[in-house]
This record gives C-alpha cells, sequence and structure tokens, in this order.
C-alpha cells in the first residue's frame, strides 16, 4: 500500500501530465467493463450537490457512484441549507462525517476550493463559472478513442470557438497543456481568456511539449486542427439576452465551410445542450465528423475513472489507480 494522498479535482492542471494520462487510460478500461473497478461498495455515499441544472452531469454522476458500488446523494440547492445561507465550512464539515467525497456542480470556483478546504475526502468541480474539468476528460478520452488511444493525444491540435471567456475555454487551455496538446482558442474581442489563466497553460505547455494560441481569428485557430469544438454562446441564466450576446459570435460558428479548413479526418465534439444554427449548423453536429454522442457518454466513464483515482490517492491503494 503507499501512501495516502488526499486529492482533488478542483481545476485541469490539479493533474499533471502522468496522472491525467492515467485517469483517462482508467476511463477506457470503464468503457469496456463498467464494473472493472468498485471501490465504494458498502455502499459508501458520494453527495452530488447541484446549484446549477444538468443532464449529463447529474446522469453521469449518479449512475456512476451507483455501478461503483456507492450511493449517490443528489442534494439539490433548492433542497439544503446551502441554499438558504449556510456557510460552504460548515455544510464541508458535516458531510465530510457521513461521505466519502463530495461533487459539486455550482457558480463560483470559490465555492469548491471553500469546500475542499475544510473536507478530509475528496472533492470534484462538476462545473463552475470557470472551469469545467469534467468535460475536458470525456472530451480527451473520446479523442484517445478515436485516434489510437491515450498515448496520441500529445501533439494533436484541438481548436475551440466562441465565448472564450468561458470555463469551457478555460479548461481546454489547461487540460490540453497538460495532455501536451496544441490548444487554439478563438474568440471576439471582449471574449479572450483571463490572461493569468493562458499564462498557466503556456507554463505547463512548455513542460510537456505543447503549445497556447489564443486568436481572434477562427480560420487562424481551425487550420489543420485534428478536433474542434465549441459551446453555447449564451450560458446558463443569460437566455434573455441571448440577442444581444450572440452578435460577436456569428464569425465562430462552426459550419461546413469552417470544418473543411481542420484536418480530413478532423472530428467535431460539443459539451451540450447544443443550438443548432447558432454555435454550430445542423451539418456539422449530425453528421460523419461529428462525435458528441461518444462524448456525452464517455462523461459516465471519464468521471468514473477520476472518482476510483481519487479513491485510490486517498486511501494509497495503488490497485485503483490501473
Amino acid at each position: 500500500m503507499a501512501t495516502p494522498e488526499l486529492r482533488h479535482m478542483l481545476r485541469d492542471d490539479d493533474l499533471n501530465h502522468e496522472e491525467q494520462k492515467q485517469v483517462l487510460e482508467l476511463a477506457i478500461k470503464f468503457h469496456k467493463d463498467r464494473f472493472y473497478h468498485r471501490p465504494f461498495e458498502g455502499p459508501q455515499g458520494i453527495a452530488v450537490i447541484f446549484d446549477k441544472p444538468s443532464t449529463r452531469t447529474r446522469s453521469s454522476f449518479s449512475i456512476g457512484v451507483a455501478e461503483l458500488g456507492g450511493y449517490p446523494l443528489v442534494i439539490d440547492k433548492s433542497g439544503s441549507q446551502l441554499g438558504r445561507g449556510e456557510p460552504v465550512a460548515d455544510t464541508a464539515r458535516v458531510l465530510d462525517r457521513m461521505a466519502y467525497g463530495v461533487v459539486w456542480r455550482t457558480f463560483g470556483q470559490d465555492s469548491v476550493e471553500e469546500m475542499a478546504k475544510y473536507s478530509s475526502h475528496p472533492v470534484v468541480n462538476a462545473l463552475t463559472d470557470e472551469f469545467h474539468p469534467c468535460q475536458i476528460l470525456a472530451d480527451f478520452q473520446t479523442i484517445a478513442e478515436h485516434r489510437g488511444g491515450v498515448e496520441n493525444l500529445k501533439n494533436q491540435t484541438i481548436a475551440y470557438l466562441g465565448d472564450a471567456a468561458n470555463n469551457m475555454s478555460n479548461s481546454y487551455l489547461l487540460g490540453g497543456a497538460v495532455a501536451g496538446m496544441n490548444v487554439r482558442v478563438a474568440g471576439p474581442y471582449g471574449y479572450l481568456p483571463d490572461p493569468a489563466i493562458v499564462a498557466d497553460a503556456e507554463a505547463i505547455a512548455a513542460e510537456n511539449g505543447g503549445s497556447v494560441l489564443v486568436t481572434t481569428d477562427p480560420k487562424e485557430a481551425v487550420a489543420d486542427a485534428d478536433c474542434v469544438f465549441t459551446d453555447t454562446w449564451v450560458s446558463m441564466g443569460e437566455e434573455a439576452e441571448y440577442a444581444v450576446r450572440s452578435k460577436p459570435f456569428w464569425d465562430y460558428q462552426v459550419n461546413a465551410d469552417l470544418m473543411a479548413l481542420a484536418k480530413d479526418d478532423a472530428i467535431f465534439q460539443h459539451c451540450l445542450p447544443a443550438y443548432r444554427g447558432k454555435e454550430v449548423t445542423a451539418e456539422v453536429i449530425d453528421g460523419p465528423q461529428s462525435v458528441v454522442w461518444d462524448e456525452a457518454g464517455n462523461r459516465l466513464h471519464a468521471q468514473k475513472a477520476l472518482l476510483t483515482w481519487l479513491a485510490g490517492k486517498a486511501r494509497g491503494d495503488e490497485s485503483l489507480l490501473a
């Protein structure tokens, strides 16, 4: 047995290059055998908290924890004291005495960081306004499965188009840099990533043999790319502002003309929900280059792999890491 090591997954660079590869290899094993490991037999409870609406995250974590032998305690904000102003630290101390981990889909990054500060079990960021690391693991698993394995992720060129200041852009920058990819993000002026996150990504990419490009030119981003990503132009809670908010993004729509600039065998991914005719055309998302349904399904396998890996670290059980 190795020495126990409490680890959390709060942002994409909480895993280093080799650790990310380990998790992705585990995810592929779970895809082949959904009951490959069952670390939460008992069942042990995992608190899964939702402050935002969810389809894929709720389904994948709820089913995933159950398939790992555990009990998913799903808590909606309206049904918890968090939603009535209880301090995060107090909730963390209570859950820490009952659950074997916390998964939280919320707004501020500071909330998941506060939860982790007071937890002696792994805490997973299931989405914040700043990062979406679980989605990126599923996306990279999907690329690996279409490109011959995790080892082939290094030096893949990925392009993300649209709102380059959002959580998906941040996570592609950091997660792609960890993987050693060539990461390109393109968005209009006023919707570009935080320079601090870009600087972090550039430093990580330099260590792993990758690169980072931030541009306002969608064609530059997509040229000879291996995979093209986009996301909705309007985040949850901003739907009423769609007509105004969408105006800067039309040049970044992923359509057949833009996909033609990528490699002939390039694949298209979208974290969903998608709005056909807006950030992506139906021709692309429903076409032969789209792997969005594989990507969505891999949320289950990638998240099971992450929870298993974190449990293995916390318990010093190396058998759960492979």
